[in-house]
């Protein structure tokens, strides 16, 4: 375990340094292609358990360390340790003794007292520590200062189940092929494979207990697709008809345009400047045995759209802060900067503005974004109309708990991931 331990420590530094945790892990196991699944699953687990629920962690360290460290591998360490003592069933005194190694291992020899001290010390004053710094709202919520106080202020009723749900693991929720099969049939297979699961939305079934995708039935042949239930209103939202002259204008990973797709037989165009990026998009239309347009293009550069005939509906899936899939992806919560809220709005506005120029009259734009940012949703909106009085925002005929159908704005919740929509009609 300590070169587990290692890893997800070396993992930590790297993201709190600014790297994203997905980059790194893509990272980690390219370098260290002979770890079996199940060791990859203990270094996953370590890694995001630590960032989830970092604020409390760091504040807990900071109250047993009696003087700054002098090592920087060590508090890394220290950090995924915390974690597995507090939020694991690994046994502690493994826990421990594995830390300890693990510090030689990377390189701080002098520091195995202080490390083997420090958690011994947390395992021993466990419940009057955490009580002690629960009074700070960053050790209490797990979220910077900024980042709580902002949404504290934009939600005031909701700032809190908001904040708790982020620190939750995610469900695994699917999204049915209705064009290879229904999700009643696909519901009786599951069960047949002795795999609890229920349905949600339209075409999603949340599996209970989640599981790696391969051990799903049919997933290979492209009778299902993962995919947040939240996120599968897109396609319901735009309600596209056979015949569609289509735009996927941020379309990776590719998941919104699958499901487009699966929905009716479309002119589809999907577009984004990531060249990787787009190829996830190509191969998930592959799995799914579906066809679109694809091009490498910034959605909102005008240049690029020169000569393009009016699209019917577009999808404005635009880049965001993703501060309503933290739980997903908690790195977020440590990277972002409270500037970064006014740059993606910035950017937002710009490639609205370009799209509704594509879009031919009486045709239908969706804005989404994965935000619970007002400045991201809400305003953002507001703003674009103000500037095009021929968009009219349309009211939203969907089902999903948890929708706020007025604001456009769905929290997250055990169901579902945090998302924005709003649906404009070109006058």
């Amino acid at each position: 375990m300590d070169d587990l331990q290692c890893l997800a420590a070396q993992t930590i530094s790297r993201v709190l340094a600014g790297r994203s945790l997905d980059a790194e892990l893509a990272a980690l196991w390219r370098s260290h292609a002979a770890l079996a699944a199940q060791q990859r699953g203990a270094v996953q687990d370590m890694a995001y358990g630590t960032l989830r629920h970092l604020g409390m962690i760091d504040a807990l360290i900071d109250r047993l360390l009696a003087r700054p460290l002098t090592d920087d591998a060590v508090r890394p360490l220290l950090q995924v340790a915390i974690y597995q003592l507090g939020h694991t069933r690994a046994h502690a005194y493994t826990v421990v003794d594995h830390a300890v190694r693990a510090t030689a291992r990377l390189g701080a020899v002098r520091a195995k007292g202080l490390v083997n001290a420090v958690l011994r010390n947390y395992l021993r004053r466990r419940p009057e520590l955490e009580s002690a710094v629960r009074s700070n709202a960053v050790a209490r919520y797990s979220y910077p200062q900024w980042w709580i106080d902002r949404l504290a202020a934009e939600q005031p009723e909701h700032w809190r189940s908001i904040l708790e749900a982020g620190n939750t693991r995610p469900p695994l929720t699917l999204r049915v092929n209705r064009r290879e099969i229904s999700r009643d049939d696909y519901l009786a297979r599951l069960l047949q494979a002795d795999i609890p699961a229920a349905a949600v939305g339209r075409d999603g079934v949340i599996i209970e207990k989640p599981r790696p995708v391969t051990q799903l039935p049919g997933f290979a042949e492209g009778l299902v697709s993962v995919q947040d239930a939240g996120a599968q209103l897109a396609a319901q939202l735009l309600d596209v008809s056979d015949g569609m002259r289509v735009l996927d204008a941020c379309a990776a990973p590719g998941g919104k345009t699958a499901h487009l797709l699966e929905c009716a037989t479309l002119d589809l165009t999907a577009a984004d400047n990531d060249g990787e990026r787009l190829q996830r998009v190509a191969d998930n239309l592959a799995r799914l045995k579906l066809k679109a347009t694809l091009i490498k293009a910034d959605a909102g550069d005008l240049r690029v759209w020169k000569n393009t005939a009016p699209f019917d509906c577009i999808l404005a899936d635009v880049p965001c802060t993703a501060s309503g899939v933290v739980r997903r992806h908690p790195d977020i919560k440590w990277l972002r900067r409270p500037g970064d809220i006014a740059a993606m709005a910035l950017q937002q506005s710009r490639i609205l503005d370009v799209l509704l120029q594509l879009l031919g009259r009486g045709g239908k734009l969706l804005y989404a974004t994965c935000s619970v940012f007002a400045a991201e949703n809400g305003r953002q909106i507001e703003d674009f109309r103000a500037r095009h009085p021929d968009a009219r925002q349309l009211a939203m005929d969907v089902q999903l708990e948890g929708l706020n159908h007025s604001a456009g704005q769905l929290f997250p919740d055990a169901q579902h991931d945090g998302f924005f929509y709003a649906l404009l009609e070109k006058a």
